[in-house]
């Protein structure tokens, strides 16, 4: 079993609001997932995220691969950028 990190979208016509789960890479976008761990608004400017680190990481540590666009938010929030060594 492949475990993807994606987006499934939850919000209304023109409005959309993006759930960050955990899931199968065979099910649907919106189909069955294991697990919640963030969400992401588009509507505001700039967009809103909300994430949960600790889950994020640990399904990173068993081998859950982030979407191309999930990369880019947790880049852009710092959950995958690579700790400095101070030397």
């Amino acid at each position: 079993m492949s475990v993807k990190i994606r987006l499934a979208r939850i919000g209304t016509k023109k409005k959309p609001f993006y759930r960050i789960v955990v899931i199968d890479s065979n099910s649907a976008r919106n189909g069955k997932f294991l697990e919640i761990v963030g969400t992401y608004d588009t509507t505001k400017n700039p967009a809103k995220t909300e994430l949960q680190q600790d889950a994020i990481l640990a399904w990173l540590k068993k081998g859950a691969i982030p979407s191309e666009t999930v990369a880019k938010v947790l880049n852009k929030a710092g959950v995958l950028a690579k700790p400095k060594n101070v030397a």
